[in-house]
């Protein structure tokens, strides 16, 4: 499977304002069938404790030097700090998932059916594959490896539908704040 290439439309202290923002890209999108994955930084018990509360499936690894993972049944807390993922949940947790991550890093990424049709700029209906909207809490980046105190609202598109991404964001009332960018996953 391909990667995504995203690009940021929106950075703000305002993590209410970051998912609005979100929100209205995902009104222009086909989400007949939304799931949403999560990718988090944690580096302490407490937080850890929380997410895995709401995430009890999530996949997680040592961010670091260390050695454990969930893949060898190892306790996620004596592997701190921890890489943590969840796939294909319900949009109902995005909310309460944030809420628990506190300052952790964390992404949060829409996945659904497609981007419309684009026909100003000669487009036409965007299939699944590239179709994301993601949200870094605490992040500037796609990968978490910019803390940062504000959030950012990325869009997804095929890297040959490039110019997508403004005309999505124009769409919604943004404009893109920076450069196409693969994304990780």
């Amino acid at each position: 499977m391909a990667n995504s290439y995203a690009r940021p439309v929106l950075r703000t202290a305002d993590l209410d304002e970051a998912l609005r923002a979100a929100g209205r890209l995902l009104d222009l999108a086909d989400t007949r069938e939304l799931e949403v994955d999560f990718d988090a930084r944690v580096p302490d018990a407490r937080a850890l404790e929380r997410l895995l509360g709401l995430l009890p499936g999530a996949e997680w690894w040592a961010d670091g030097a260390g050695h454990g993972s969930s893949d060898r049944g190892d306790p996620p807390s004596a592997h701190l700090p921890v890489r943590l993922m969840g796939w294909g949940m319900s949009a109902d947790v995005v909310r309460p998932v944030l809420a628990a991550a506190g300052a952790c890093p964390m992404s949060v990424r829409w996945d659904f059916s497609g981007w419309p049709e684009a026909p100003d700029i000669g487009l036409g209906a965007g299939g699944p594959r590239g179709a994301y909207v993601t949200v870094c809490a605490h992040a500037r980046d796609l990968d978490l490896t910019e803390p940062a105190a504000d959030h950012t609202v990325f869009v997804h598109v095929k890297h040959v539908e490039a110019e997508r991404a403004p005309w999505l964001a124009a769409r919604v009332g943004l404009q893109v704040i920076g450069e196409l960018v693969m994304a990780p996953w």
